[in-house]
């Protein structure tokens, strides 16, 4: 059985045994909705999962598209602060979101 180690003494902090050990959380993400949506318009019928509203920098929202498109199993791209992935996926892309501490809805039709 393996044993874990906590440190009980640093030369910056003292002795740490009286404090109480960090657990790591996860913070809300946002408290605003992330919007998934279906789109086909301008695309010569081909369909397009949309995900808007996400507060993220350019390089997360790119590691969170690679996340999605191996989900999913698709291709797809990141434009102008939209992930977009191909085909319909919703489903699927909301059930990572809120695993990941976003609250997804369901936008359009």
């Amino acid at each position: 059985m393996a044993r874990a180690t906590r440190i009980v003494y640093s030369t910056e902090g003292g002795d740490l045994r009286s404090q109480p050990a960090s657990i790591p959380s996860v913070p809300p993400r946002t408290s605003e909705r992330v919007r998934v949506r279906r789109e086909t318009a301008g695309r010569r019928g081909k369909t397009v999962t949309s995900v808007l509203g996400l507060p993220l920098d350019e390089s997360d929202l790119r590691q969170l598209a690679g996340t999605l498109k191996r989900r999913c199993g698709v291709g797809g791209a990141v434009k102008d602060g939209v992930i977009e992935l191909q085909g319909d996926h919703r489903d699927v892309v909301i059930a990572v979101l809120e695993a990941e501490g976003y609250r997804p809805v369901r936008a359009g039709g």
